[in-house]
């Protein structure tokens, strides 16, 4: 649930201050938490990524009552660190068992976790699924239409939204600020080494597909309502790199009247800058900085230059937000923006990227059903 309403009326940049800078509109970024919602919850899946999920779930004052690995001590050293009084256990159908659960978090990888999230739908458990969500939009679909015909919520992890910078941008196209959106442009140079010796060195589609679902995300988002044309992308391997997927990779998604353009080098040691640049009719969004969590963002438009003051960081904010617009959905009874049916606009995009790399052809969002992330 994302608020969208300026304090005092009206959208866009007030008056210009005396020193001569805009003030930046006042627009509800921060990620929803819901009113008296306080369901019990599960995690299946304790590796490196539950870490922050976990934090943010204490920090929000979520009860975490069960945790669940097939290493039983993965799932120990997560209950000591953030939950002293979860259950641990090895096997989900057991989690699943437990009658006082309603939400469960699925922090699998791709494969087994759609066996799990259908087995938790069907255990009437709302569910929310880690990214991406599926590796085959039929597979996704199957499970949303459970999801429904059960009465249950089934959300999707896709944390980046809730990041303040991309929230903030989101609720400032979404407000009206720029006018209509012609451009995107995300270029991102970044150290993504420390995958080396990881499962994740064996993804093919490693930047375009598991890391860059985020932008592809991002992308279906800013630009809601407007179906693509098509999708064209690349990846190559840098001169130096020893890893063995791509660290390069580029995407362009064609609209009627619009562009999304998406860089990536995952191979810099030094210097490294993340940058989003949206331009519109009325005016242009900038984010930019060091990092994922470091970001300085710029509203410009006729009436000048504002720079809003932000809270968060990915890390924190992200996981809270995901989590957080699920419960909200489920209290409020409605579908949560995060859905498995609306995600599945941005696999779209994603799988035609992956298809275009593969073969160098544009593909047509939606006529990738599904891809392998292994080779």
């Amino acid at each position: 649930m994302m608020q969208e309403s300026v304090p005092g009326g009206g959208y866009g940049l007030s008056a210009v201050s005396a020193a001569g800078a805009a003030a930046a509109p006042a627009l509800g970024y921060l990620p929803p938490r819901p009113a008296r919602y306080r369901p019990s919850i599960a995690l299946i899946g304790c590796g490196g990524i539950s870490e922050h999920h976990l934090r943010a779930y204490r920090e929000m004052g979520l009860d975490v009552v069960a945790l669940c690995d097939l290493d039983g001590g993965r799932a120990e050293r997560r209950r000591v660190e953030f939950f002293p009084n979860a259950a641990v256990f090895t096997d989900y159908r057991k989690v699943l068992s437990l009658g006082g659960v309603e939400v469960v978090d699925v922090a699998l990888h791709p494969v087994p976790r759609v066996r799990v999230i259908e087995a938790a739908l069907r255990a009437r458990k709302h569910v929310l699924s880690q990214k991406p969500f599926v590796l085959d939009l039929g597979a996704g679909e199957r499970l949303a239409a459970l999801a429904e015909r059960n009465g249950l919520k089934l959300a999707v992890n896709q944390n980046g939204r809730w990041a303040p910078h991309f929230s903030y941008l989101t609720a400032a196209v979404r407000a009206g600020v720029v006018g209509e959106v012609a451009s995107i442009d995300f270029t991102l140079q970044w150290d993504h080494t420390w995958t080396a010796g990881t499962p994740f060195e064996d993804m093919r589609h490693l930047l375009l597909i598991d890391f860059g679902v985020h932008w592809f995300d991002m992308a279906a988002r800013l630009m809601r309502g407007r179906r693509p044309d098509r999708v064209w992308a690349s990846a190559v391997r840098t001169s130096f790199q020893t890893l063995k997927p791509p660290m390069l990779a580029q995407a362009v998604v064609d609209y009627p009247g619009a562009q999304v353009r998406i860089c990536f080098n995952g191979h810099v040691k030094f210097g490294q800058e993340d940058r989003t640049v949206i331009a519109g009719s009325l005016g242009t969004l900038r984010s930019f900085g060091p990092s994922l969590s470091e970001q300085s963002v710029e509203v410009c438009t006729h009436v000048g230059r504002a720079t809003p003051k932000l809270e968060g960081t990915w890390f924190t904010s992200g996981f809270a937000g995901a989590m957080g617009e699920l419960l909200c959905s489920i209290e409020e009874g409605r579908e949560p923006e995060n859905s498995a049916s609306e995600n599945l606009h941005s696999l779209e995009l994603a799988f035609a990227a992956a298809r275009s790399a593969g073969d160098g052809r544009p593909r047509v969002p939606g006529t990738v059903r599904r891809i392998s992330l292994h080779r």
